[in-house]
């Protein structure tokens, strides 16, 4: 057995026939995302240095402090993919509208789209808990040629082409997929170099860890209080453990590992739940259900709702497949 572990780089080109465009677009983009995420990793690590944390004094269009090291990460993010000749437009958690990128080369043949949530859990930034970022990527609806409209990033889940995202935690990782299997790859920081470290992820069928904000529990749904209910009765298997990070590429990334269930779902102050359907959802759900996982809104999956605004929320329900219909059965 040869004992070289492939790098990322060896692996977009390997897997670049899988793709059915295949004219080597996709693999410049998901070099564009590993690039950037390099140096946002190397900000994000800093942080506890330099005073980068901490919030700008900015609200985004959320209404959340945004914090200094998400700004960052925005700009680094767009920077690194408005300067290749692949994409035509970008959506971004940090700002109200989309990016049109050429808008005035009439001659561009870009056709993606990427949606990113450049620093998910920032929030979490300033004490040392891992953050991340989130992307998902799609083929444009309108014309090659003419600048992206609305309905570009408006699409149902099913259609994405790439979704994942980088955890900057005790290692820093980069986990995607183009629809074919989860693969998972750990930056060694020495030489800057990404290697596959977790081939063909998935989420065991059933897990033991439930990942929900219990301090919302008197706001929750019925069906989701029954849900908490069931994991914390004692039962063969049961009680389950609660694991809530708060950074939902963390709590995403554990579960797939260890298997469980993460909940978000929708609550009085929160009528359609917190979760962005575009930016976390949707790339979370691809994800999910490559790696034999499942996501839905509490009935129906994720991936077949159709966007009707940039920045809807939608309630989340993701995991392992056996936990998920559980939780389903008892929203019905």
């Amino acid at each position: 057995m040869h004992n070289h572990k492939q790098t990322l780089g060896e692996f977009i080109i390997e897997k670049q026939k899988e793709f059915k465009y295949s004219s080597g677009e996709l693999s410049k983009l998901i070099n564009a995302i590993r690039l950037a995420g390099k140096v946002v990793n190397h900000e994000v690590k800093k942080a506890g240095l330099v005073d980068i944390f901490g919030s700008s004094g900015e609200t985004n269009i959320q209404g959340e402090d945004q914090q200094k090291l998400d700004i960052f990460a925005h700009n680094k993010f767009i920077q690194a993919l408005s300067n290749r000749e692949i994409v035509c437009g970008i959506a971004s958690e940090e700002e109200d509208d989309f990016i049109v990128i050429n808008s005035n080369d009439k001659n561009h043949q870009n056709k993606y789209i990427v949606l990113i949530d450049p620093l998910d859990g920032s929030s979490n930034i300033d004490v040392n808990v891992s953050v991340g970022t989130i992307f998902s990527i799609y083929r444009r609806k309108s014309p090659v040629g003419s600048p992206v409209v609305l309905e570009d990033f408006l699409q149902p889940g099913r259609n994405q082409v790439a979704a994942g995202y980088i955890i900057y935690g005790t290692s820093t990782m980069m986990v995607y997929t183009t629809g074919h299997g989860v693969n998972g790859f750990t930056l060694n920081p020495a030489i800057g170099t990404y290697y596959l470290s977790h081939p063909n992820m998935k989420f065991p069928e059933d897990g033991h860890i439930y990942s929900i904000n219990e301090g919302n529990y008197i706001h929750f749904p019925q069906g989701v209080k029954d849900y908490i209910k069931y994991c914390q009765a004692e039962f063969e298997d049961r009680p389950y453990t609660s694991r809530y990070i708060g950074s939902l590429v963390a709590d995403f990334h554990r579960n797939m590992i260890k298997g469980g269930i993460y909940i978000y779902p929708e609550y009085s102050k929160a009528k359609t739940g917190k979760l962005r359907l575009l930016y976390e959802c949707n790339p979370m759900a691809f994800l999910a259900e490559q790696a034999d996982g499942k996501a839905s809104d509490g009935r129906k999956p994720i991936l077949d709702i159709q966007p009707e605004s940039l920045h809807q929320r939608v309630p989340f329900f993701c995991g392992s497949k056996n936990m998920v219909d559980k939780a389903e059965e008892f929203m019905r």
